[in-house]
């Protein structure tokens, strides 16, 4: 049997102890970014409840985001893993870890901006009504009225804060403001009659108003001082740089033409998609 010293095992103690802190340091250094790319996989949450954006056809879940999201995955040379969550679980998903980032449209507000980092945008998402055929509300009618919006949507804040600006104009405001869990719910519940109006965002009420013409009517625009109307992907706060890759995915697919492509496709019209001036101040 080979006799080791009681230095040289100090020795190869000391060198294993090395080796370990190495590993440990270098595992707690990976992004996200660089943890997609060495196991060639990313996972990714999306609220398919969300057409144009994301919704499921034929047990597939397909639309604008799902085109976009397939070239991104392209160039980050991995294999995708979809989940299809309620949005009230997305963003509290992507911060516990639960993906890497979120691949469903997020609306952009001060809040939010605060907490998670947005990409480029990829959508103008200016909030809208959505009235029953026949009928025709502004947002200046909708005192003593049941609205409808999505529950923990880039539109609830909109909506309250709607209901605000009645108020402070010496009207009663809304009679309600019921929130649902996903937005097929309010269009549902304005067909039945419970709700008075929904608000939701143009892109997506421009697309159900043209599929079904004979049930509901596009209303007017929420226009709100110092509101943000622009729609993005997030990230975890630490992993600007994937923020940086995905954003740069956009802004290539915006330069040559896929991205307006995409958009006539889903939406019948193109949108500007800015370089800046869609963040708040502060904005991670």
């Amino acid at each position: 049997m080979m006799h080791i010293s009681r230095k040289a095992r100090a020795s190869i103690a000391a060198t294993f102890c090395t080796a370990l802190l190495a590993m440990s340091h270098s595992a707690l250094a990976e992004t996200t970014l660089e943890k997609i790319r060495r196991t060639g996989t990313v996972t990714v949450g999306t609220e398919a409840a969300y057409p144009p954006f994301e919704f499921v056809q034929n047990g597939k879940i397909v639309g604008y985001g799902s085109d976009i999201l397939a070239e991104v995955v392209k160039e980050l040379h991995a294999r995708l893993v979809q989940m299809d969550l309620p949005f009230q679980g997305i963003l509290p998903g992507v911060l516990a870890g639960k993906f890497d980032f979120v691949a469903t449209t997020v609306g952009i507000n001060e809040e939010r901006a605060k907490r998670y980092a947005y990409t480029l945008p990829i959508a103008d998402g200016m909030p809208y009504l959505l009235d029953r055929k026949g009928e025709s509300l502004k947002a200046s009618d909708l005192n003593g009225k049941v609205v409808a919006t999505q529950l923990a949507s880039s539109t609830e804040p909109v909506a309250r804060a709607l209901d605000a600006k009645l108020k402070a104009a010496g009207g009663s405001g809304f009679k309600q403001l019921k929130l649902y869990t996903s937005f097929p719910d309010t269009y549902v519940a304005l067909s039945n009659g419970e709700v008075d109006s929904v608000v939701q965002s143009l892109p997506n009420l421009a697309v159900l108003v043209k599929q079904h013409p004979d049930d509901f009517r596009l209303g007017g625009p929420v226009q709100l001082d110092g509101a943000y109307t622009y729609l993005a992907w997030v990230t975890r706060p630490e992993d600007k740089d994937l923020r940086d890759f995905i954003s740069g995915v956009i802004r290539k697919m915006r330069d040559d033409g896929r991205l307006g492509a995409l958009q006539k496709k889903w939406f019948g019209y193109e949108m500007k998609i800015p370089d800046s001036g869609y963040l708040p101040p502060g904005a991670i």
